[in-house]
Protein backbone atom coordinates (compact mmCIF):
# COMPACT_ATOMS: atom_id res chain seq x y z
CA UNK A 1 0.00 0.00 0.00
CA UNK A 2 1.72 3.41 -1.15
CA UNK A 3 2.28 5.98 1.74
CA UNK A 4 2.26 9.59 1.64
CA UNK A 5 3.81 12.57 3.34
CA UNK A 6 1.33 14.79 5.13
CA UNK A 7 1.58 18.01 3.44
CA UNK A 8 1.07 15.36 0.12
CA UNK A 9 -1.80 13.85 0.56
CA UNK A 10 -3.72 17.38 2.54
CA UNK A 11 -2.36 20.64 1.88
CA UNK A 12 -5.07 21.79 4.16
CA UNK A 13 -4.28 19.51 6.97
CA UNK A 14 -3.41 22.24 9.09
CA UNK A 15 -7.21 23.08 8.85
CA UNK A 16 -8.23 19.47 8.70
CA UNK A 17 -7.05 19.22 12.33
CA UNK A 18 -8.48 22.67 13.34
CA UNK A 19 -5.39 24.19 13.33
CA UNK A 20 -2.98 21.53 14.92
CA UNK A 21 0.32 20.55 14.03
CA UNK A 22 1.80 16.82 14.66
CA UNK A 23 5.09 18.52 13.36
CA UNK A 24 5.64 21.11 15.68
CA UNK A 25 5.61 18.41 18.50
CA UNK A 26 8.54 17.16 20.29
CA UNK A 27 8.88 13.19 20.83
CA UNK A 28 9.47 12.34 25.06
CA UNK A 29 9.97 9.01 26.70
CA UNK A 30 6.83 7.99 29.27
CA UNK A 31 9.50 9.03 31.66
CA UNK A 32 9.55 12.69 30.08
CA UNK A 33 12.99 12.40 28.65
CA UNK A 34 12.91 13.99 25.07
CA UNK A 35 14.45 11.77 22.65
CA UNK A 36 13.45 13.60 19.70
CA UNK A 37 10.90 15.78 17.40
CA UNK A 38 8.35 14.93 14.84
CA UNK A 39 9.24 16.19 11.15
CA UNK A 40 6.65 14.60 9.29
CA UNK A 41 3.76 12.20 9.02
CA UNK A 42 3.25 9.39 6.43
CA UNK A 43 -0.32 8.45 5.73
CA UNK A 44 -1.98 5.56 3.85
CA UNK A 45 -4.09 5.90 0.65
CA UNK A 46 -7.29 6.47 3.33
CA UNK A 47 -5.21 9.01 4.98
CA UNK A 48 -5.12 7.06 8.08
CA UNK A 49 -1.77 7.89 10.02
CA UNK A 50 0.66 4.84 9.93
CA UNK A 51 4.26 6.61 10.71
CA UNK A 52 6.04 9.44 12.42
CA UNK A 53 9.18 10.55 10.81
CA UNK A 54 11.00 11.13 13.86
CA UNK A 55 14.51 13.11 13.87
CA UNK A 56 16.25 11.74 17.03
CA UNK A 57 18.52 13.30 19.22
CA UNK A 58 20.49 10.44 21.60
CA UNK A 59 23.51 12.49 22.73
CA UNK A 60 25.73 13.22 19.33
CA UNK A 61 23.85 10.46 17.96
CA UNK A 62 21.06 11.97 15.48
CA UNK A 63 19.25 10.02 13.07
CA UNK A 64 15.66 10.21 11.52
CA UNK A 65 13.16 6.94 11.68
CA UNK A 66 9.80 5.98 11.01
CA UNK A 67 7.70 5.29 14.64
CA UNK A 68 5.16 3.13 14.19
CA UNK A 69 1.84 5.38 14.57
CA UNK A 70 0.47 2.77 17.55
CA UNK A 71 3.70 3.31 19.55
CA UNK A 72 2.62 6.94 20.18
CA UNK A 73 0.51 8.86 22.12
CA UNK A 74 0.07 12.31 20.72
CA UNK A 75 -0.93 15.64 23.39
CA UNK A 76 -1.15 19.01 21.44
CA UNK A 77 -1.82 20.39 24.42
CA UNK A 78 1.30 20.05 25.75
CA UNK A 79 3.07 19.84 22.08
CA UNK A 80 4.45 16.50 23.09
CA UNK A 81 3.71 13.00 21.60
CA UNK A 82 5.35 10.28 23.82
CA UNK A 83 6.48 6.86 23.59
CA UNK A 84 6.40 3.58 24.85
CA UNK A 85 10.05 2.85 25.58
CA UNK A 86 12.30 3.61 22.37
CA UNK A 87 15.73 2.76 23.15
CA UNK A 88 19.18 3.89 21.83
CA UNK A 89 19.72 0.25 20.49
CA UNK A 90 16.57 0.44 19.02
CA UNK A 91 17.20 3.72 16.79
CA UNK A 92 20.54 2.26 15.65
CA UNK A 93 18.89 -1.10 14.47
CA UNK A 94 16.20 0.76 12.73
CA UNK A 95 16.75 1.66 8.88
CA UNK A 96 17.67 5.29 8.41
CA UNK A 97 14.95 7.42 6.26
CA UNK A 98 15.18 9.76 3.67
CA UNK A 99 12.72 11.91 2.02
CA UNK A 100 14.43 10.64 -1.29
CA UNK A 101 12.96 6.80 0.16
CA UNK A 102 10.43 5.30 -1.38
CA UNK A 103 8.85 3.42 1.36
CA UNK A 104 8.35 -0.66 0.47
CA UNK A 105 6.59 -3.62 2.29
CA UNK A 106 10.63 -4.69 2.33
CA UNK A 107 11.17 -1.24 4.55
CA UNK A 108 8.13 -1.71 6.42
CA UNK A 109 8.92 -4.82 7.53
CA UNK A 110 12.41 -4.09 8.37
CA UNK A 111 11.02 -1.31 10.38
CA UNK A 112 8.43 -4.07 12.67
CA UNK A 113 11.02 -6.57 13.02
CA UNK A 114 13.03 -3.86 15.29
CA UNK A 115 9.72 -3.10 17.40
CA UNK A 116 8.46 -6.98 17.37
CA UNK A 117 8.87 -8.46 21.22
CA UNK A 118 11.06 -11.15 20.78
CA UNK A 119 8.33 -13.62 21.45
CA UNK A 120 6.38 -13.30 18.64
CA UNK A 121 5.09 -15.75 16.48
CA UNK A 122 4.24 -13.50 13.68
CA UNK A 123 4.88 -15.03 9.69
CA UNK A 124 5.24 -12.36 7.65
CA UNK A 125 3.77 -13.10 4.32
CA UNK A 126 4.10 -9.86 2.09
CA UNK A 127 1.12 -11.17 0.17
CA UNK A 128 -1.58 -11.05 2.78
CA UNK A 129 0.45 -8.90 6.03
CA UNK A 130 -2.09 -5.49 6.19
CA UNK A 131 -1.79 -3.03 8.91
CA UNK A 132 -4.88 -4.70 10.82
CA UNK A 133 -2.15 -7.84 11.53
CA UNK A 134 -0.19 -5.82 14.12
CA UNK A 135 -3.01 -3.14 15.79
CA UNK A 136 -0.09 -2.98 18.70
CA UNK A 137 1.93 -0.91 15.55
CA UNK A 138 -0.59 0.58 13.75
CA UNK A 139 -4.30 1.04 15.97
CA UNK A 140 -4.66 4.05 17.56
CA UNK A 141 -7.55 2.74 19.80
CA UNK A 142 -5.62 0.27 22.60
CA UNK A 143 -6.32 0.60 26.05
CA UNK A 144 -3.19 2.71 26.38
CA UNK A 145 -3.81 6.08 23.87
CA UNK A 146 -7.43 5.41 23.00
CA UNK A 147 -9.00 7.79 20.49
CA UNK A 148 -12.20 9.38 21.40
CA UNK A 149 -14.31 11.49 18.56
CA UNK A 150 -16.64 13.97 19.17
CA UNK A 151 -18.65 14.90 16.48
CA UNK A 152 -20.88 18.02 15.57
CA UNK A 153 -23.05 18.94 12.96
CA UNK A 154 -22.65 21.84 10.70
CA UNK A 155 -24.54 23.58 8.08
CA UNK A 156 -23.12 23.05 4.82
CA UNK A 157 -24.60 26.13 2.03
CA UNK A 158 -24.50 24.59 -1.40
CA UNK A 159 -26.35 25.79 -4.54
CA UNK A 160 -26.79 24.01 -7.91
CA UNK A 161 -28.43 25.62 -11.08
CA UNK A 162 -32.46 24.45 -12.08
CA UNK A 163 -33.81 25.46 -14.91
CA UNK A 164 -37.19 27.61 -14.20
CA UNK A 165 -37.70 28.35 -18.10
CA UNK A 166 -37.07 28.84 -20.94
CA UNK A 167 -37.49 31.82 -23.58
CA UNK A 168 -37.88 31.05 -27.34
CA UNK A 169 -37.63 34.07 -29.71
CA UNK A 170 -37.95 33.60 -33.92
CA UNK A 171 -39.71 34.85 -36.20
CA UNK A 172 -43.14 34.95 -38.68
CA UNK A 173 -44.15 36.44 -41.86
CA UNK A 174 -47.30 38.33 -41.57
CA UNK A 175 -48.88 39.39 -45.37
CA UNK A 176 -50.99 42.31 -45.32
CA UNK A 177 -52.17 44.58 -49.15
CA UNK A 178 -50.45 47.85 -49.31
CA UNK A 179 -51.78 50.31 -51.37
CA UNK A 180 -49.57 52.96 -53.17
CA UNK A 181 -50.73 56.13 -55.21
CA UNK A 182 -48.47 56.94 -58.61
CA UNK A 183 -49.58 59.97 -61.01
CA UNK A 184 -49.20 59.75 -64.48
CA UNK A 185 -49.89 61.22 -67.58
CA UNK A 186 -50.59 60.03 -71.29
CA UNK A 187 -51.31 62.37 -74.10
CA UNK A 188 -53.66 62.48 -76.48
CA UNK A 189 -54.59 64.19 -80.24
CA UNK A 190 -57.14 66.68 -80.20
CA UNK A 191 -57.93 67.84 -83.80
CA UNK A 192 -59.96 70.73 -84.57
CA UNK A 193 -61.40 72.29 -87.66
CA UNK A 194 -61.73 75.62 -87.53
CA UNK A 195 -63.11 78.58 -90.63
CA UNK A 196 -60.05 80.17 -91.25
CA UNK A 197 -60.52 83.70 -89.82
CA UNK A 198 -60.21 85.34 -93.75
CA UNK A 199 -62.26 83.24 -95.82
CA UNK A 200 -62.00 85.50 -98.80
CA UNK A 201 -58.37 85.31 -99.13
CA UNK A 202 -57.06 85.17 -102.62
CA UNK A 203 -54.21 82.97 -103.48
CA UNK A 204 -52.69 83.64 -106.95
CA UNK A 205 -53.02 80.40 -109.03
CA UNK A 206 -48.92 79.84 -108.89
CA UNK A 207 -48.82 79.70 -105.13
CA UNK A 208 -51.07 76.67 -105.19
CA UNK A 209 -49.34 73.88 -103.98
CA UNK A 210 -52.00 70.62 -103.91
CA UNK A 211 -49.81 67.36 -103.01
CA UNK A 212 -51.44 64.02 -102.69
CA UNK A 213 -50.27 61.94 -99.70
CA UNK A 214 -49.40 64.98 -97.13
CA UNK A 215 -49.06 64.03 -94.10
CA UNK A 216 -48.58 65.59 -90.52
CA UNK A 217 -47.26 63.23 -87.65
CA UNK A 218 -47.25 63.77 -83.56
CA UNK A 219 -45.91 61.60 -81.66
CA UNK A 220 -48.21 60.59 -78.53
CA UNK A 221 -46.68 59.40 -74.96
CA UNK A 222 -48.36 58.15 -71.93
CA UNK A 223 -47.10 56.71 -68.44
CA UNK A 224 -47.33 53.52 -66.84
CA UNK A 225 -46.86 52.93 -63.65
CA UNK A 226 -43.73 50.67 -62.35
CA UNK A 227 -44.27 48.86 -58.83
CA UNK A 228 -41.97 46.44 -57.13
CA UNK A 229 -41.19 45.67 -54.02
CA UNK A 230 -37.86 46.03 -51.87
CA UNK A 231 -36.63 44.73 -48.23
CA UNK A 232 -35.64 47.11 -45.48
CA UNK A 233 -34.98 46.36 -41.41
CA UNK A 234 -37.63 47.87 -40.15
CA UNK A 235 -35.98 47.01 -36.21
CA UNK A 236 -33.82 44.95 -34.65
CA UNK A 237 -34.33 42.35 -31.49
CA UNK A 238 -31.56 42.25 -29.27
CA UNK A 239 -31.98 38.78 -27.18
CA UNK A 240 -29.81 38.58 -23.76
CA UNK A 241 -30.35 37.61 -20.32
CA UNK A 242 -29.46 38.88 -16.92
CA UNK A 243 -28.32 38.00 -13.66
CA UNK A 244 -30.29 38.72 -10.28
CA UNK A 245 -28.35 37.73 -7.21
CA UNK A 246 -30.71 37.31 -4.16
CA UNK A 247 -29.25 36.06 -0.53
CA UNK A 248 -31.14 32.96 0.82
CA UNK A 249 -30.58 32.24 4.62
CA UNK A 250 -31.48 28.79 6.22
CA UNK A 251 -31.92 27.98 9.43
CA UNK A 252 -31.52 24.54 10.96
CA UNK A 253 -31.43 22.94 14.35
CA UNK A 254 -27.86 20.91 14.60
CA UNK A 255 -26.41 18.99 17.07
CA UNK A 256 -22.72 18.44 18.76
CA UNK A 257 -21.61 15.83 20.99
CA UNK A 258 -19.45 17.00 24.62
CA UNK A 259 -17.70 15.07 26.40
CA UNK A 260 -18.95 13.37 29.71
CA UNK A 261 -16.45 12.41 32.48
CA UNK A 262 -17.53 10.08 34.66
CA UNK A 263 -15.37 8.67 37.71
CA UNK A 264 -15.50 6.34 41.16
CA UNK A 265 -13.19 6.55 43.38
CA UNK A 266 -10.40 8.74 44.34
CA UNK A 267 -8.66 9.39 41.07
CA UNK A 268 -7.17 12.30 39.80
CA UNK A 269 -8.23 12.70 35.99
CA UNK A 270 -5.89 15.82 33.83
CA UNK A 271 -8.89 16.99 31.56
CA UNK A 272 -6.12 19.72 29.61
CA UNK A 273 -7.02 18.03 26.51
CA UNK A 274 -10.54 18.36 26.56
CA UNK A 275 -10.54 21.34 24.23
CA UNK A 276 -8.07 19.71 21.63
CA UNK A 277 -9.04 19.32 18.32
CA UNK A 278 -8.34 17.38 15.34
CA UNK A 279 -7.14 14.49 17.43
CA UNK A 280 -5.44 11.78 15.40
Amino acid sequence: MPLYKLEEFDPQYRETFAGDDVKDLDLYTEGGIKVGSVSDALVDQNGRFRYLVIDTGFDTFGKRILLPIGLSRINYPEKRVYVDGLSKQQVEMLPEYHESYTVDEDYEERVRNVFRPANSNLTYDRNTYNYQTEPNLYDLNEQNHQTLRLYEERLIANKHRVKTGEVTVGKHIETETARVTVPIQKERVVIERVSPAETETFVEPNELHFQEGEVARIEVYEETPEIRKEAFVREEVRVKKLVERDTVEAEETIRREELDINTTGELHVDDAARNSQGTL
